[in-house]
């Protein structure tokens, strides 16, 4: 296993690990330093773009995470998506960026032997620590920007990030920052939400987003949480008649036949879910889904080769976009 070097992402020295007054920290040779802090090293504070995704991670911190739940959603999703043989990924350094609860550091954790460095900007690094933090050193979570990570370029054996990239403010700059982070012929593998077409917009969410972004979260959750059994009630409905398709989209609620196991779920598991998944639609600071041809084409510009950009299939029916693709060895100029 090759060791990982941490950095102070706003000067580039190198990090040391310190322990002092039962308090654990990362400094610098200028002694900054960085503490641990319910088991995560915080390179940023919490008020910041992602907020609303710390609020919904701690409260729903064990939701979508498999071995909580009667669905194992998160581990049919990673495993479409990423196609990797557990065997090979034994003592390999693998980046996750965007963890969340950490559904999916579960998901690696319990299926491999690698080890994972996993990143998130927002709080619900406490919501992963909670989740995993039995898995002792294999996993080592940062509070930090997908822009400013705090380790060397050209580190990991494999990159991930899902479900984020849209939630940042320059996606095309945080596919660079993936890419940045991969070792020469490693794999980067993303998926995000996608523009399918024109009417892609035409949707509850664009609608209301302008306002919702912008309430109080409590309040938002409150507004969804008394009126999540009616919303799932008629979009069931509308489905079970054949045009669901066309008038879902306009219902102020996730979509809960493409994208949730609700076969899966019990009744109460079941609204829990569209609970999340709708604060999640209306909450974040950006939502800027993105075609797919155009990711492509970015890791195209940014050294990557063997590149596959396609639609995804998962548990029943459910599809994600994903591109992914291998860092050049040597730079092509």
């Amino acid at each position: 296993m090759s060791i990982i070097t941490l950095i102070n992402p706003y000067n580039q020295q190198k990090l040391n690990l310190n322990n002092q007054n039962e308090e654990v920290f990362l400094e610098d040779q200028e002694s900054n330093q960085f503490f641990k802090i319910k088991g995560a090293f915080r390179f940023v504070k919490d008020d910041n773009y992602t907020e609303n995704f710390g609020f919904q991670w701690n409260k729903f911190t064990q939701t979508q995470v498999d071995k909580f739940s009667e669905s194992n959603q998160s581990t049919e999703r990673f495993l479409a998506v990423t196609q990797w043989d557990k065997e090979n990924l034994k003592d390999k350094n693998i980046l996750e960026v965007g963890s969340g609860a950490g559904r999916f550091s579960q998901v690696v954790l319990a299926n491999t032997e690698a080890n994972l460095y996993s990143v998130d900007y927002s709080n619900a690094v406490e919501a992963n620590f909670k989740n995993n933090g039995h898995y002792g050193e294999r996993l080592q979570l940062f509070q930090a920007s997908i822009y400013e990570m705090p380790f060397e370029a050209n580190s990991f054996d494999k990159v991930f990030c899902f479900g984020v990239l849209q939630h940042t403010p320059d996606f095309k700059k945080s596919v660079q920052s993936l890419i940045n982070m991969a070792k020469p012929n490693a794999e980067v593998i993303v998926d995000f939400y996608p523009i399918k077409g024109w009417w892609t917009k035409i949707h509850a969410k664009y609608i209301f987003r302008p306002f919702t972004k912008k309430m109080n979260h409590e309040k938002l959750l409150r507004t969804i949480e008394n009126n999540a059994g009616w919303m799932i009630k008629v979009a069931r409905f509308f489905d079970k008649i054949g045009i669901g398709k066309l008038t879902n989209r306009f219902i102020p609620i996730c979509d809960i036949k493409n994208t949730l196991p609700y076969q899966q779920l019990s009744k109460q598991e079941l609204k829990e879910w569209v609970i999340l998944d709708t604060f999640d639609m209306f909450s974040p600071e950006y939502d800027q889904p993105q075609r797919l041809e155009t990711v492509k084409k970015w890791f195209e510009e940014m050294e990557m080769e063997n590149i596959e950009a396609k639609f995804v299939e998962y548990g029943n029916g459910n599809s994600i976009a994903v591109v992914k693709g291998i860092k050049k060895s040597t730079k092509i100029n």
